[in-house]
């Protein structure tokens, strides 16, 4: 193998292992949602990386008109949120809140409960 051979080879060996790397990692504004069904409706929870922090929303959709619904929001252990909303007349209900970004991992977590249900649903999401 030639100089020009082996410098050629190495450099596409160099470049291609980050590329490999870099394909397997996560978006640096990776968007992470749980969705389900719950009492009737459809949510869903989902955090998204903006800047240095965190946009974090829960959607409750295609509930009765009229209904309310309780929602408890948790920051790294930390209560941010607890209100009791509305459906709208489309049966929508809709939460957002901005966070910083902490050290370490962060992790959201959420309870939806309807108003008169004996049972809640309960979702995480981490960011490591």
């Amino acid at each position: 193998m030639n100089r020009i051979t082996r410098v050629a080879a190495a450099t596409a060996g160099a470049i291609a292992v980050p590329a490999a790397l870099l394909a397997a990692a996560p978006a640096a504004n990776a968007d992470v949602d749980r969705e389900g069904r719950y009492a009737g409706a459809r949510y869903e929870f989902s955090a998204d990386r903006e800047g240095r922090g965190y946009e974090v929303s829960v959607d409750v959709d295609d509930a009765k008109p009229g209904s309310r619904w309780k929602i408890v929001l948790w920051h790294d252990g930390q209560r941010i949120v607890k209100t009791t909303r509305t459906a709208d007349y489309e049966g929508d209900v809709e939460l957002e809140r901005l966070r910083p970004n902490t050290a370490g991992s962060d992790t959201f977590k959420v309870k939806i409960t309807k108003v008169g249900a004996k049972k809640s649903v309960v979702r995480t999401i981490t960011f490591r």
